[in-house]
């Protein structure tokens, strides 16, 4: 591996658009309907407003940090700006949590997928062969890895569009109306972490900015046409969904268990599942959870290398390959722990664990805008948040108040999160570079 820092810079708008729907679009296949559990049709709904609110309330900042700030660390360059190194590192590693946990999840819904073609096939096994193939992927160059991601996300996008039009003339009030809210309000809170699948990874996109060839004026662009796609996407899949059953159809298998696989459940309620249509729809939800799984790889690369490059990482995970001008040594470490956690945990608490490490990068996004404001103001800024400071208000106290609810919803997972932050903090405080080393690095 040559010492050489430079990523290639190679990623066009339309790829942009690509990546930032791909990381997320595996949200819409599976995993949101684990929320219908907790909060039933009326319950998860809320949540979902809640975080569509959100989520554009914190891209419109996290997008005015990213063209301020293009580097590939995200979070952790705005943090540790922002806030100053200690901050930084833990708003690195939230990051790193989030962007690591999410494809293990990911893959376990890879592996439901994949196991409805091949019952013979145990879902872990697919699962691990798609951590390799992708990781692979990643390695050998990025503009290659964005160009599949793009292919893939538009078929992903299609197969979404194909559900919807096959489900729509069969929505029912009484099916998204029945037992809407069987756990009460409090079914709100337990569904959140749910309703985030929805859009967790979006933020991915600030990664990309060193590898953007105009990243000032192409992330907003982006940022803004891949989140305008993936509220109306949610809007229609959550209805179609729901609306053909009702919320435990989509669930619930025939064993009682329940399901990676809502969409091909609620359709096989109208066309069977021994039909083209049915099969189509598995196909093409293995092209959606493919681009997330692939795009946040590619995402959870970055990050670790960023956190090598600057030395709270080994120094070895910020090296690029020689010949591919990738972070593979931080893409290899990556697949070793997902595959740790795939083998470990249910696909529902590996979420949950991605969530986590998903709000705190919120928080600390939202209030790192509010900061560079008042401690940078002539910092030059090609995209300028609208309506400050309520924007970045508006996604503090969402993310902040949705972090407490799934904290309290999830005290064992939590603990398990706020432990490993602090075991991470305590080594970094011991083994961390020279402050003067990071801040030059950063200005």
């Amino acid at each position: 591996m040559a010492q050489n820092e430079n990523l290639q810079r190679s990623l066009t708008p339309t790829l942009l658009w690509g990546l930032g729907v791909g990381y997320v679009i595996s949200g819409m296949y599976f995993g949101w309907n684990f929320g219908l559990e907790k909060g039933g049709t009326l319950g998860m709904a809320v949540a979902t407003g809640l975080a569509v609110v959100m989520y554009v309330c914190f891209t419109l900042g996290y997008a005015e940090l990213a063209c301020a700030i293009p580097k590939a660390g995200g979070v952790f360059d705005y943090a540790t700006r922002a806030l100053g190194r200690d901050w930084g590192f833990l708003a690195g590693m939230a990051q790193v949590f989030e962007f690591v946990l999410a494809p293990p999840a990911i893959a376990v819904g890879i592996g439901a997928h994949i196991n409805l073609f091949f019952p013979q096939l145990p879902p872990t096994y697919a699962a691990l062969g798609a951590y390799l193939l992708f990781t692979l992927l990643n390695t050998v160059g990025v503009k290659l890895a964005a160009t599949f991601e793009l292919l893939i996300t538009f078929l992903a996008v299609a197969g979404l569009i194909i559900f919807a039009g096959a489900t729509y003339n069969q929505i029912s009030i009484r099916h998204l109306t029945s037992n809407a809210l069987p756990n009460g309000w409090a079914g709100v809170w337990a569904a959140i972490p749910f309703s985030i699948w929805f859009f967790l990874g979006i933020e991915g996109l600030a990664n990309a900015a060193e590898e953007s060839q105009n990243p000032q004026r192409d992330l907003i662009r982006g940022f803004a046409s891949a989140m305008t796609t993936l509220v109306v996407l949610c809007a229609f899949t959550f209805l179609c969904s729901v609306g053909v059953g009702g919320w435990e159809a989509v669930v619930y298998k025939s064993d009682g268990t329940t399901s990676d696989s809502p969409l091909p459940l609620a359709l096989a309620r109208l066309v069977g599942d021994e039909t083209p249509l049915y099969f189509a729809v598995i196909i093409f939800g293995l092209f959606g959870l493919v681009a997330s799984f692939h795009g946040l790889l590619m995402a959870a690369g970055r990050a670790t290398f960023e956190m090598g490059r600057i030395g709270h990482f080994p120094k070895v995970l910020g090296q690029v390959h020689s010949a591919f001008k990738t972070p593979a040594n931080a893409l290899a470490i990556n697949m070793l722990v997902g595959v740790l956690v795939l083998f470990s945990n249910t696909a529902a608490e590996i979420i949950i664990l991605s969530v986590l490490g998903a709000l705190t990068l919120y928080c600390f996004g939202s209030v790192c805008v509010l900061q560079l404001r008042r401690k940078e103001p002539t910092l030059k800024r090609p995209f300028l948040s609208p309506a400050y400071p309520l924007v970045p208000l508006c996604a503090l106290l969402l993310s902040g108040a949705a972090l407490v609810a799934v904290a309290l919803s999830n005290p064992v997972l939590t603990g398990y999160y706020a432990g490993a932050l602090a075991v991470a903090f305590v080594l970094y405080k011991l083994f961390n570079r020279k402050e003067q080393e990071i801040d030059g690095y950063l200005h």
